[in-house]
């Protein structure tokens, strides 16, 4: 038949091929990215570490926000409007797993919490920190540092805060129109009794939540930056990220997409509920949460944060 005939000539021409051809091949000099992943794999010192040493993980943060808070502000609000439907989509797919078993919730609230918070928010960052999208909550922590060591200005901070909350904000409502309209949430209630019990809280609760929240995102954005690995980047998001979504904290970001969606979804919530009940005191406290609880001890270790210029 053609194809057998086929088949016995490519044999034939393997079988002519000359031996010193694959030995050539095969022991053919290591590439340099072969020999630096081998020193990698057994220890070796010439390659980048898996993880920054602590004051060169500060370094690099006042790098990164040095680098974010000097780009034009139509560019960060652009990156931010990609962030906030990054972050959106982890709590849409965390209201579509976590918020969907309410039999576990009712049988073990424990175990419904660590659900919700490891399906859902932990993606929607490792996305915003792999592409280099902006992300308001971590902009408080990487962008203060660098705006502490005097590598940018005030006016450079501001326009990298006020320039990614704006696009975080744009972003979540996108994709809360979207998660909305597409309908894969069904009939349950989750979502808009999420949007109107953090509208319920009290300023000085949702400020501490917010603080509390945040202190655990940063500490997932520092540690990430240090890491040379995506998996090393991975497990530096996951564990922060899934519990502060599990001990109930806030995240504003998180919350423009979860209460406008859950006003679509029918919760009793005002638009200025929404600013004045949360959002604004949860931003406050997300503030807090990065510069002062994650950064300022670094800073006064590893940096220059409050000492006498000469």
């Amino acid at each position: 038949m053609p194809s057998q005939r086929i088949l016995f000539a490519l044999f034939g021409v393997l079988a002519a091929a000359p031996a010193a051809s694959f030995a050539t091949t095969t022991i053919a000099k290591p590439t340099t990215f072969a020999r630096a992943t081998a020193l990698k794999m057994s220890g070796g010192s010439d390659v980048i570490p898996d993880l920054k040493a602590p004051p060169a993980l500060y370094a690099g943060a006042v790098a990164a926000g040095t680098a974010k808070a000097s780009a034009p502000a139509g560019k960060i609000f652009t990156l931010g409007i990609v962030s906030g439907a990054h972050i959106a989509f982890g709590a849409f797919l965390a209201l579509a797993v976590g918020g969907a078993c309410p039999e576990i919730a009712a049988a073990n609230p424990g175990l419904q919490k660590i659900i919700f918070g490891a399906f859902g928010l932990p993606f929607g960052l490792i996305m915003t920190l792999v592409t280099g999208a902006e992300l308001f909550t971590g902009n408080t922590a990487l962008v203060t540092a660098a705006r502490m060591e005097g590598k940018i200005t005030n006016k450079d901070l501001i326009k990298s805060w006020v320039s990614s909350y704006a696009g975080n904000f744009v972003g979540s409502l996108l994709l809360a129109y979207l998660a909305f309209n597409g309908g894969t949430l069904g009939s349950g209630p989750a979502s808009a009794a999420i949007a109107t019990a953090k509208c319920g809280l009290s300023f000085k609760v949702a400020f501490i939540r917010g603080l509390m929240c945040n202190w655990l995102v940063c500490m997932a954005v520092y540690m990430a930056s240090g890491c040379s690995t995506m998996i090393g980047k991975m497990t530096a998001v996951w564990f922060p990220i899934s519990a502060f979504v599990a001990l109930g904290l806030d995240h504003s970001v998180a919350n423009m997409f979860l209460i406008p969606l859950g006003m679509m979804r029918g919760a009793e919530v005002t638009v200025a509920d929404m600013f004045l009940k949360n959002l604004i005191p949860v931003t406050l406290g997300n503030i807090v949460g990065g510069a002062a609880c994650v950064m300022a001890p670094f800073g006064t270790s590893f940096g220059n944060w409050f000492s006498k210029k000469e």
